[in-house]
């Protein structure tokens, strides 16, 4: 395989990988397990008990489950890299990584949008609520979430696979927006298209969140006690998650930019920002924030409280 023709890339975004390697592998292992083990807990909650099968709980389960799918776009590739003399990848696999990553990622956004307008519903019209957020329309949001970025992304690898590349050195640990920065020259295509991307798959929704949930906190700032108490409780864990994926989403955007300034040791501890914090804090979040959900934790881990 000839690494001139970028058929191997190098992920060079290491620090002293053989003087710590095995300590890099146990704490990386370590928290991948704590993301699986943390996520797919509150997903099982939600399964088995019936007072959670609503469309929030829904979406907190689908939001969790995207945490899961996206940690494992990277987390077993820097296993294997941690244990291996030279940190490498296929660029065909490497597409494949950047690929999965970004629609894991992109679709977090879109399933924060489907939440916002779930409460919306809720709060403005809870007559109609039962009507309109039935199972056909959730399943309809649970498939665009996930359909929408996919194709998205998809026609990002599409058009990166064809430009030659003239370096086959990443500045990375796995395969993120630095990608660009190995081809000869970046076509006018991909800057454009990755624009119309960042609109619909990021700009738009967080416009639309914020919007609903100032409409929501507007009108509920206005009314009695006990609905502000209800309004807060459901909306500010999704306002949470949305304030931190928004700001690793930003990291990762900048990446591409500015690598080249930063030093190394800097550029690895923004990747593993975006790709350690968020898996962990949404369950840490809807586990402590959400009433519903942190009773059925009680009841599972300390049988013998009494709720």
């Amino acid at each position: 395989m000839d690494e001139l023709n970028g058929t191997i890339i190098t992920l060079g975004g290491y620090v002293e990988v053989n003087k710590y390697r095995y300590v890099y592998f146990f704490l990386i292992i370590i928290i991948y397990l704590l993301i699986i083990c943390c996520n797919l807990t509150i997903v099982y909650l939600i399964w088995k008990h019936k007072n959670l099968h609503e469309p929030m709980y829904i979406f907190i389960a689908a939001l969790l489950l995207n945490c899961v799918f996206y940690s494992t776009s990277v987390y077993p590739k820097l296993l294997i890299d941690f244990l291996s003399e030279k940190q490498v990848i296929l660029h065909s696999a490497c597409l494949f990584q950047f690929f999965m990553f970004y629609t894991f990622c992109s679709s977090e956004f879109l399933l924060l949008s489907a939440m916002a307008y779930d409460r919306y519903v809720s709060i403005f019209k809870p007559l109609q609520y039962p009507t309109i957020m039935t199972k056909t329309t959730v399943s309809i949001f649970l498939f665009v979430a996930w359909l929408l970025p996919a194709c998205h992304v998809a026609v990002s690898v599409i058009f990166s696979a064809k430009p030659k590349l003239c370096s086959s050195t990443l500045k990375a640990i796995f395969c993120n927006n630095a990608i660009y920065r190995l081809q000869c020259v970046t076509s006018k295509i991909i800057n454009i298209y990755g624009v119309v991307a960042l609109l619909d798959l990021v700009i738009l929704p967080i416009l639309f969140i914020v919007f609903t949930y100032t409409k929501i906190f507007i009108m509920t700032y206005r009314s009695c006690k006990e609905i502000r108490k209800k309004a807060a409780e459901t909306c500010l864990p999704h306002l949470m998650v949305l304030t931190s994926f928004s700001i690793l989403s930003a990291y990762d955007i900048s990446i591409a930019r500015v690598e080249s300034n930063l030093p190394k040791s800097v550029r690895l501890i923004m990747m593993l920002q975006i790709v350690l914090y968020q898996p962990l804090f949404n369950p840490l979040i809807y586990g402590l924030k959400m009433k519903e959900i942190s009773k059925h934790l009680k009841r599972l881990f300390l049988p013998a409280t009494r709720i």
